[in-house]
């Protein structure tokens, strides 16, 4: 069966996306999308020029919009980094830009007739990926968000430095919203064959540290080269495989969680079928406090969005 992916935006995140769907041969074709004409199409020059050192051959077109009818996947990478470059890194910086984008986009993916999945990336996560849900009228499960996935790999990359071990051999979640208001769910934190709450004392850990830096890791970056894009990028493209392969990996990813009304980041079974399950934790009752703060923050963000939509139309 081929698989064809779209990437709309060609910035940091959507270049370095695109870059590893080819050079990981993850895709048969794959549409690349952006306002900037010059850029796309050296995007698209770059990596054909790349193809002879690779394995593999991917199909690429550019701005065609008669691709999104039959795509696997479509996966939204447009924003505006420099926005982010606050005190606070607060994603919603961004919001003045992308909340004018992407109905656009999404009237773009209707017009077409796509009817697969959509990732997101473009920030603020949550609310974005609520708004694209909304206005493609796509079913909530197959809408979501790259999320906390990306946060949570940086928990486990700071619990993996602390013990000296892989963070692929770290367990757990950061949750809620793929910003300020998220945090670790230590109860859900495994490393070494113990809950990681055991070895607090024999291994002398900061947890508060562990789990600032964590939430830090993308404003570090920021501070060092004005964007970022690996992480993320890695995140979105683990995303998109899990949604072709059909692999029903269990993920951190922004997905609609119907007892807190809105969209936000909690473990879900991702399968070709989008999430096809929904975890329940069995969290802490610290934890689903924070969890319920952070779901209502984004709601009240998403409310506003649409209370100031509705009077601008």
């Amino acid at each position: 069966m081929t698989r064809k992916v779209a990437v709309v935006g060609m910035g940091h995140v959507g270049a370095t996306v695109a870059h590893y769907l080819v050079a990981g041969g993850f895709t048969d074709d794959l549409a690349l999308y952006d306002t900037n004409e010059a850029k796309v199409q050296a995007d698209a020059l770059d990596l054909r020029d790349a193809m002879a050192n690779l394995p593999f051959h991917t199909n690429l077109t550019v701005n065609d919009d008669s691709q999104l009818a039959d795509c696997d996947v479509v996966v939204s990478a447009l924003g505006k980094s420099k926005l982010v470059d606050t005190p606070d890194h607060d994603r919603f910086a961004e919001f003045k830009f992308t909340r004018t984008q992407v109905p656009l986009v999404a009237k773009k993916l209707v017009d077409n007739g796509f009817h697969g999945k959509l990732v997101d990336v473009t920030n603020p996560c949550d609310v974005i990926t609520s708004m694209y849900q909304k206005l493609t009228g796509l079913p909530k499960e197959h809408v979501m968000g790259t999320g906390t996935l990306l946060d949570s790999a940086r928990m486990r990359a700071r619990v993996g430095e602390a013990l000296k071990v892989d963070s692929r051999s770290v367990d757990g979640f950061n949750l809620g919203e793929h910003g300020n208001s998220q945090f670790t769910a230590w109860s859900t934190v495994r490393v070494l064959g113990k809950p990681l709450l055991e070895l607090v004392k024999e291994r002398d850990l900061d947890l508060a540290d562990l789990e600032e830096r964590a939430r830090q890791g993308g404003y570090l970056v920021y501070q060092g080269k004005k964007y970022t894009n690996y992480g993320v990028a890695t995140a979105a493209v683990r995303l998109t495989n899990a949604l072709l392969s059909d692999s029903r990996t269990v993920m951190p990813v922004s997905n609609y969680r119907a007892e807190y009304g809105t969209y936000l980041s909690y473990p879900a079974v991702v399968g070709r079928d989008g999430v096809v399950e929904q975890l329940q934790l069995d969290l802490t009752a610290e934890e689903q406090e924070k969890l319920a703060t952070s779901a209502k923050y984004i709601k009240e963000r998403l409310q506003a969005e649409e209370e100031r939509a509705a009077k601008a139309e």
